[in-house]
């Protein structure tokens, strides 16, 4: 088996410096890698991004991230992305990367994703150039996704993970007001994942939604927005094929 362990939306401030580091250091006896599902931060500035680096930097097991709206929110993402990658975490935005988990690979496809809604109550690509793009948006994350997906099956890894900010299905979004579901996630998020295959789709943002969800081509969705799952991580068991 291995073992991901997963976390989103710590939402780290000069305040919260090794309000994680105990429990992340206790990786090694329960798990195999840590993903990170976006909204490290509060509003996306360098200052906050050192303090998730401080809380991560030096793990014994592999990190792997994607940043969230709210890392996005003082226009900074790339300097956010380079101080995490100092601190050795691999941030993704539309990549795949493989993680070597003794004799098995273990490929993550990460992409923050984007909303629009689900299937029935979505938005459309129509009308005004601003709703156009909007939904442009979310498509363009998703082809990336389903890219990053495809990339590292062809790289032969026996078991898969999509890594996203926003939600690809409404199952893990119960307990929000139904009103925002198209800011929470997007229907193509969940087709992308689908067409390229995984075992495990991990999502954040939804801070009132609910843990578990599945796919509409089964594949396992689980929300892991501290909020909902209320620790340091939790962790997923995926089955190899040894």
């Amino acid at each position: 088996m291995i073992r991901v362990a997963a976390v989103g939306d710590i939402h780290m401030g000069p305040d919260s410096q090794g309000l994680l580091r105990p429990a992340f250091e206790t990786l090694p006896e329960c798990a195999d890698l840590l993903l990170l599902a976006g909204d490290l931060t509060r509003h996306g500035t360098p200052e906050e991004a050192r303090v998730v680096a401080q809380e991560v930097r030096g793990l014994p097991v592999p990190v792997v991230a994607v940043l969230g709206n709210h890392d996005h929110h003082d226009e900074q993402p790339e300097k956010v992305t380079g101080i995490l990658q100092e601190a050795g975490v691999t941030v993704l935005e539309g990549e795949g990367t493989v993680v070597e988990c003794g004799p098995v690979s273990v490929g993550i496809a990460g992409a923050k994703g984007f909303g629009g809604g689900f299937v029935g109550r979505s938005a459309g690509e129509f009308g005004e150039p601003l709703m156009k793009e909007f939904v442009r948006t979310t498509r363009r994350s998703a082809d990336s996704l389903r890219g990053a997906l495809e990339d590292v099956r062809a790289r032969g890894c026996e078991v898969r993970v999509a890594l996203t900010h926003f939600s690809p299905v409404a199952d893990t979004l119960a307990g929000e007001p139904p009103e925002i579901y198209p800011f929470l996630g997007s229907y193509l998020l969940a087709e992308a994942i689908d067409t390229a295959g995984a075992d495990l789709s991990v999502h954040g943002h939804a801070h009132a939604g609910t843990e578990h969800g599945m796919t509409a081509g089964g594949v396992r969705v689980r929300n892991v927005a501290q909020p909902v799952i209320r620790r340091a991580f939790n962790v997923y068991q995926l089955p190899t094929t040894d």
